[in-house]
């Protein structure tokens, strides 16, 4: 096992805007691609739960992209949805054990199209996880709610029992993802992905920033979501969960450094990355 020499794990959670009318996805040759490797290669995260990977290559693509052009290696796990041409799937550094990946029963719940949960099991040194990847369905009706009940309650139910297992219990429960979701509207879909009072949803109350998707509009949405056991979770960093600003952060060109919202929505992701700490002592 390569060593790893830091004090703590930064883990984000990025949605691709994979989706394509064509179901094509995003082309490894395309300035989307290019970009996206550019981007994760400026946040840096140890752990990065991907949403929306679509083709199933394109975690390859970028894994190659940031170990050719940035010299930076990541290992890739990721499961293909079955009724989905968008995928979840996780980028790790090498050090960190990622393993037992696997879908979480039922969690596309009534809707036929539905991605599915993912979930692996995560070590490294004395840090212990399950995290668990989502993508549920998007909507602001009431019929894409409902919808989402089902699938939040799979959810939900499936973290309940995994806080009882033997064996598990000790592991701390992280859920990450595109909820399309927004704290403060969708109140049942969070009661039920909250399980038997096992989450708590850092993204609504340790997050500065109120957003994550940028609409065509300009105006922007808390969609996305990130959440941790109320039990053994000691190691997460209180404070340190916060909207990374990649748009800021890259260059629209070598001479103007900073692409905007609306720029970075067009070329790289409709979507901004979350990212936290963890201790590791």
């Amino acid at each position: 096992m390569a060593q790893f020499e830091h004090s703590i794990m930064r883990s984000a959670v990025w949605n691709l805007a994979g989706f394509t009318f064509d179901g094509q996805g995003i082309r490894p040759d395309s300035v989307k691609a290019e970009r996206q490797a550019e981007g994760l290669a400026i946040m840096d995260a140890e752990f990065v739960t991907l949403v929306e990977v679509s083709p199933l290559s394109h975690i390859e693509t970028l894994a190659q992209k940031l170990r050719d052009e940035y010299g930076v290696d990541y290992n890739h796990t990721i499961l293909e949805q079955p009724e989905s041409s968008l995928h979840i799937g996780f980028l790790h550094k090498p050090g960190i054990e990622v393993e037992n990946a696997r879908f979480v029963p039922g969690s596309e719940g009534n809707y036929a199209r539905g991605r599915r949960a993912i979930a692996v099991d995560v070590r490294l040194e004395g840090f212990k996880a399950i995290v668990v990847g989502v993508h549920l369905k998007s909507g602001r009706g009431k019929d894409e709610q409902e919808l989402r009940d089902t699938q939040c309650r799979a959810i939900g139910d499936w973290l309940s029992t995994v806080r009882e297992t033997p064996g598990y219990g000790h592991h701390m429960l992280l859920l990450m993802g595109d909820f399309n979701m927004i704290p403060g509207q969708d109140s049942s879909n969070f009661h039920h992905l909250g399980g038997d009072d096992v989450m708590d949803f850092a993204s609504s109350w340790d997050l500065q920033d109120r957003w994550s998707h940028i609409l065509e509009a300009g105006r922007a949405n808390l969609l996305d979501g990130f959440a941790i056991s109320r039990t053994w979770s000691k190691d997460y960093i209180r404070g340190s969960l916060r909207l990374f600003p990649m748009h800021w952060s890259m260059y629209a060109d070598r001479e103007h450094p900073g692409m905007g919202r609306e720029r970075f929505r067009e070329e790289v992701s409709d979507h901004l990355p979350f990212i936290a700490s963890f201790r590791l002592f």
